[in-house]
């Protein structure tokens, strides 16, 4: 049922898509050099890699070879073989981005939450050995200590929705003010986020446009006056962590096995397309706190 339903959104979207190609570029033409045209079609090699996300399998190759080839066979006309699989991944990274980015929430919500988490492309010891993002990838610095890879910054509403995420190197602070804006431009309210988000700088920028930032101070800073509500919600800032490890570890965002940077980023976008469409996310109920969302 999951897999009709995302193969019904993504089919949509990619009729869209192609007429809007045919609109815009002088020529449509997806033949390969050799001049035939592609067995598989863009909306089933999209569903593929949003799938994978839901499955159980640790590595695409078992699940393309063992679920989509054998169990889930029937589900598609004509499959191609693993290597030419990846080639149209690669291809299909622009049109799984925009999909992603038309995956609009219809849920009205004033309550959003901030954080990032780290992922790593290699083992600490093999950085100066690796390849694939060299030039990319930079050394960054969490609570669990220095990785080599990339940050995903993440903006989530109170219904466990993704509302914005964004990419960058490993070395580039959580209260950044250009990540923050992007993240944030659409959006007003409260704005939850950890420690690493304290910034006066930042605080008055968002807070000019309708956008309050609320954090815990650290030991050598003063306490501040904050709203009971505020307070409570701030304690519900877990949520976020919880979908944090959700992206980590039941829909695979991170792995160091990826030999190509457009295969990496189609993985991450795909990742997330993947949450959007999971029926349970967590979220928290601000009816409890006398809170209301106003239309």
């Amino acid at each position: 049922m999951l897999l009709t339903t995302i193969f019904f959104h993504v089919d949509e979207f990619c009729k869209e898509y192609e007429k809007f190609l045919k609109k815009t570029l002088i020529e449509l033409d997806r033949k390969r050099p050799g001049g035939r045209p592609p067995k598989m079609c863009l909306s089933e090699v999209l569903t593929i890699a949003i799938f994978w996300h839901h499955s159980k399998y640790r590595t695409f190759k078992d699940y393309y070879e063992n679920m989509v080839c054998k169990e889930l066979k029937c589900a598609f006309n004509c499959l191609v073989s693993y290597n030419r699989i990846v080639e149209l991944l690669q291809e299909s990274l622009l049109p799984l981005t925009l999909f992603s980015l038309s995956q609009k929430s219809t849920k009205k919500s004033e309550i959003f939450f901030i954080d990032s988490f780290k992922l790593n492309v290699c083992h600490n010891a093999r950085i100066s050995s690796h390849k694939v993002f060299k030039g990319l990838a930079q050394r960054g610095k969490t609570s669990t200590g220095w990785f080599y890879g990339f940050k995903v910054h993440l903006v989530i509403n109170h219904h466990g929705e993704a509302v914005a995420f964004c990419v960058t190197p490993g070395n580039v602070s959580d209260c950044n003010t250009g990540v923050v804006r992007k993240l944030t431009k659409n959006i007003t309210g409260l704005l939850f986020g950890d420690r690493g988000y304290i910034s006066s700088k930042l605080f008055r920028e968002l807070f000019a446009r309708g956008l309050k930032l609320i954090t815990r101070v650290r030991e050598n800073m003063k306490n501040v006056f904050m709203h009971l509500k505020e307070k409570l919600l701030l304690q519900k800032r877990g949520v976020i962590e919880s979908v944090n490890g959700l992206l980590k570890t039941s829909l695979q965002i991170e792995h160091t096995r990826h030999r190509s940077v457009t295969n990496f980023f189609a993985n991450i976008v795909s990742a997330f397309v993947a949450y959007n469409f999971r029926e349970h996310k967590p979220s928290i109920k601000i009816e409890e706190y006398g809170l209301s969302i106003t239309n």
